[in-house]
């Protein structure tokens, strides 16, 4: 279904969605399906509640596309409604805990990626070790700066774009980030580990 809309925009996409085309949202939701599926789950930590947020928010955007104003990319609006998603859901579960909810931390798969030679088996370990070690550093980030470091590092958003999925200020944005990455050069400095961004 997706392929007869490859070569659509995103903008394209939302206006015929909002004429109800099933087979744009299909096309749009396997554009993004992954993309807003990891950034909840790094926010959540659950795999289970992250699939259900993900086609929640894509049903937002079946129920909402009519009011797309395009004030910012169709990625950016999509970010910023798995936002509220997790958050809520967070919200709600601070307020009732769940009995034996699991939770499930993704390292980060680009730093795990096995490399062909055999002969680096080693250098696999480290960088296995290291991207765990990075993982879990951000896992244990408040919510809010877990989704500063996620949306400009993991999804490549310019400030003023994280500024607008989270619906804060760009200064705060700054200012989070540079928290967010002073505590992980702390933590990953304790576990002998040397900041590797910029």
């Amino acid at each position: 279904m997706s392929g007869a809309f490859g070569k659509s925009s995103d903008k394209k996409l939302i206006e015929r969605i909002a004429n109800a085309d099933k087979a744009a949202v299909q096309a749009l939701f396997a554009r993004y399906h992954v993309r807003i599926y990891r950034f909840i789950i790094r926010m959540v930590g659950s795999e289970a509640v992250a699939k259900t947020l993900a086609n929640e928010v894509f049903l937002d955007v079946w129920r909402q596309s009519g009011r797309f104003e395009s004030r910012s990319a169709v990625s950016t609006w999509l970010m910023a409604l798995a936002h509220a998603k997790a958050v809520t859901w967070l919200r709600n579960k601070r307020q009732t805990p769940l009995a034996g909810e699991t939770t499930i931390l993704i390292a980060d798969q680009g730093a795990l990626t096995p490399k062909a030679d055999k002969g680096l088996k080693a250098d696999r370990g480290l960088k296995a070790d290291r991207g765990s070690d990075i993982s879990h550093a951000i896992d244990r980030l408040s919510p809010e700066h877990k989704s500063v470091i996620d949306l400009a590092y993991y999804h490549e958003l310019s400030v003023r774009e994280v500024a607008k999925v989270l619906e804060i200020p760009a200064n705060l944005v700054k200012t989070r980030m540079f928290q967010a990455r002073k505590t992980l050069a702390e933590e990953l400095r304790e576990a002998g580990i040397e900041r590797s961004w910029p």
